[in-house]
């Protein structure tokens, strides 16, 4: 069983005209990643950044945040490069977003960068199983891609059981309404990878926060090691 228990606080839920010292804010409190949504305007109907500002957050903060970019673009082939160059350290791309994920993946891996693979609610979990030995972490949407502050689908996580069965030692990541509410049910289905905005980034107290998030992780990792 290879993979651990890692919170990655949503940058988008924070003080945009801080967005350095938030990431900062971030890692100091205890995150072990940072996931930066890109959005382009087509793929969903809201517009956030690109490439540009993540080589300035890369820049400013650093060699050491991991940041996992979750490419919400209709031409996700357009942007594998640029976001290499600028510092991006895996690349989540959409299954529905491309025709050839095999090539897109190949070209994700020889640019340097994991390669993660991100399914919309709509979209069933047969469909990514094909390709799920050839990329490094699952992303299960919990909400509708595009916008913050949504609901978390309690009915995605028969998605996220199901991943966790067939493909024991894969990264599997869920993003939308995810925090201390709605965590044990991630962590039981077989979560490892929590991706939260605003139960995060605008607690008073996002340390503890985090680590309630990681601890209801790790206990039920530990607790499936067990029953195996």
């Amino acid at each position: 069983m290879a993979y651990t228990a890692k919170i990655g606080p949503s940058i988008l839920s924070s003080d945009l005209s801080q967005l350095g010292r938030e990431c900062e804010r971030m890692m100091e409190c205890g995150a072990d990643y940072l996931h930066l949504d890109v959005m382009d305007g087509h793929f969903v109907p809201n517009l956030t950044f690109g490439h540009p500002m993540v080589e300035c957050l890369r820049r400013c903060i650093g060699p050491d945040p991991f940041f996992d970019m979750h490419m919400m673009v209709s031409r996700p082939e357009q942007w594998v490069k640029p976001m290499a160059a600028a510092g991006a350290n895996q690349y989540t791309f959409h299954l529905e977003a491309t025709a050839n994920p095999g090539n897109l993946i190949k070209e994700i891996r020889e640019s340097g960068m994991k390669v993660g693979l991100a399914i919309k609610p709509g979209t069933t979990v047969e469909e990514l199983a094909p390709w799920a030995r050839q990329i490094d972490m699952a992303l299960v949407m919990t909400v509708e891609p595009g916008f913050g502050g949504q609901k978390f689908m309690e009915d995605m996580m028969p998605k996220v059981s199901w991943l966790r069965s067939q493909f024991p030692s894969l990264d599997i990541e869920v993003d939308g309404g995810v925090g201390p509410d709605s965590i044990h049910r991630c962590a039981e289905a077989g979560a490892n990878m929590i991706v939260s905005g605003s139960a995060v980034v605008s607690s008073d107290d996002p340390r503890s926060v985090i680590a309630l998030l990681k601890n209801v992780v790790i206990e039920a990792i530990q607790k499936r090691s067990l029953d195996r």
